[in-house]
């Protein structure tokens, strides 16, 4: 009872800050995907060369290092969530933060945008099996960790003078717990990545590369 009390306050207290960060990090997987539009041809025939390449890669099993794979997947993840962690802890990040979401959703709509528009279906199914399964929590991660960071750094404005302990370290507690679970799934994200992403790549790859030639 009391754990869905504090689940019903904490969602009450947070839901404006989890709305505005959602429409943050949906307009940039919107812009993103406009972005597709305004490549000209000769950008499109390099990005295809690209994935002509990858493809080729993945077909002929080059990303059979899971150990660096899962190293490389995990740095990345975990450089977001500590950039947006050390921003929450300064005012002036705030806004960074949003940058940060807008930039990923960008980056996501630009990705499934060209694959889509490029390659038709065949595009939409890779991207359901390289893009998608992760991100399902690669994205709740990073926006709860951005909504805590916000409400951590709104909570230091709102009590700058007070200088009882528990005016700060109960919620940087609360703060860094959240981004600590967040780089253990992220590292869970990881290990997918590094293990599951090859070889369901490896099962469409074969239908695109003649298309990506």
């Amino acid at each position: 009872m009391n754990r869905n009390r504090s689940l019903q306050n904490y969602l009450k207290e947070h839901l404006s800050l989890y709305i505005f960060v959602g429409v943050i990090f949906v307009t940039g997987v919107v812009f993103g995907t406009v972005m597709v539009n305004a490549l000209s041809l000769e950008q499109k025939q390099e990005i295809m060369r690209f994935l002509g390449n990858f493809f080729s890669s993945v077909e002929q099993g080059d990303f059979t290092d899971v150990n660096a794979s899962f190293q490389q997947s995990f740095a990345l993840h975990i450089k977001w969530i500590l950039i947006i962690w050390v921003l929450g802890m300064s005012v002036i990040g705030l806004p960074l933060i949003l940058i940060l979401d807008f930039l990923k959703g960008v980056l996501i709509g630009f990705s499934v945008g060209y694959l889509v528009g490029q390659l038709s279906w065949k595009g939409l199914l890779f991207a359901l099996v390289s893009i998608v399964p992760q991100n399902l929590i690669v994205i709740p991660a990073l926006l709860i960790c951005s909504v805590t960071a916000m409400a951590f750094s709104i909570h230091l404005v709102k009590h700058r003078f007070m200088t009882r302990k528990g005016a700060f370290y109960e919620p940087f507690m609360r703060y860094s717990g959240t981004i600590l679970l967040s780089g253990a799934l992220l590292a869970g994200v990881a290990l997918f990545e590094a293990y599951m992403s090859p070889v369901m790549m490896k099962w469409v790859t074969p239908m695109l590369i003649t298309m990506a030639q």
